[in-house]
């Protein structure tokens, strides 16, 4: 039981975390819960699906068939996060001048809710998928004790769902006018940790180098394995030993994204200016 609790928390705790970020990003927007359960019920059918056929895949592509899935839907992950910030990055001032507009935004189809929905269904996708292949050599290793395995399920996502709902009402207590700029921030530090962990599974399936097996070594301060360990590897990235080339995608993933914010607020700022100028001189009736 104490087994498949961790491990169950573990999962659910990640994804619970991208959940968390993903509804405080979009308070007060209409239907969110929906767009949110869509992404969730999306996700958790994906697992399904990879459940059926764990076997077929974790034995594709010469047996790095699970860390090619895992590393394809973290940069699909990556891009649908890049992407809405750079979206916010343009809108987010009126957005947050009042959060009724936020909700004409959704009825006008010009805010990317489908790009959320879409990350929270990829991180229970992702997550639920290692959960699938995790309770199999758990299972292996414990047969006959299903009770205990199925009281650990219930420990751990109730125990990993608490942590996130934590989170959410914390993001909460932000008040309107920043709370886009501080989920800005958390989003780009999701998308960036989320490249460097789909590097590391490209390493593990021998398609990248590592560029140094292990740049540092903090395991003695925060171990991956930890609860913080884990919190901080959702949130930002951490990862105890990183490889060389987590690094690089991590630094490069934050600087394209921040850097296409900057070009498309100064594209903004230029067409603003343009029009101000061409509506003072314009001749009055």
């Amino acid at each position: 039981m104490l087994a498949t609790a961790i491990i169950v928390f573990r999962e659910v705790l990640e994804a619970a975390l991208v959940v968390s970020i993903v509804l405080a990003a979009t308070r007060g927007v209409v239907r969110r819960g929906l767009w949110v359960s869509g992404g969730v019920l999306g996700g958790l059918l994906g697992a399904t699906a990879v459940a059926l056929f764990a076997d077929a895949i974790a034995a594709a592509a010469s047996g790095v068939g699970q860390e090619l899935l895992n590393a394809s839907i973290l940069f699909l992950a990556v891009i649908m996060l890049g992407w809405h910030n750079v979206w916010m990055s343009r809108h987010g001032r009126e957005l947050a001048s009042s959060l009724k507009s936020v909700g004409a935004a959704v009825r006008g189809g010009t805010r990317p809710m489908h790009v959320l929905a879409a990350v929270v269904g990829m991180a229970v996708l992702r997550e639920g998928s290692e959960l699938v292949l995790f309770l199999y050599g758990v299972a292996a290793s414990a047969s006959g004790q299903a009770s205990g395995m199925l009281a650990g399920v219930l420990v751990g996502v109730g125990a990993g769902a608490a942590v996130g709902t934590a989170l959410y009402l914390g993001l909460l207590r932000i008040p309107s006018s920043r709370l886009f700029a501080v989920t800005g921030w958390m989003i780009l530090l999701l998308a960036a940790g989320m490249a460097a962990q789909g590097a590391a599974f490209l390493v593990q399936a021998d398609i990248l180098p590592a560029l140094g097996q292990s740049v540092w070594d903090t395991t003695w301060l925060v171990a991956d394995e930890s609860i913080l360990g884990r919190v901080l590897h959702t949130l930002i990235g951490y990862t105890a030993r990183p490889y060389g080339i987590q690094l690089l995608f991590y630094f490069a993933t934050l600087g394209a994204i921040v850097a296409l914010m900057k070009l498309v607020n100064a594209s903004e700022r230029r067409a603003h200016a343009n029009t101000v100028t061409a509506v003072s001189a314009s001749p009055s009736r």
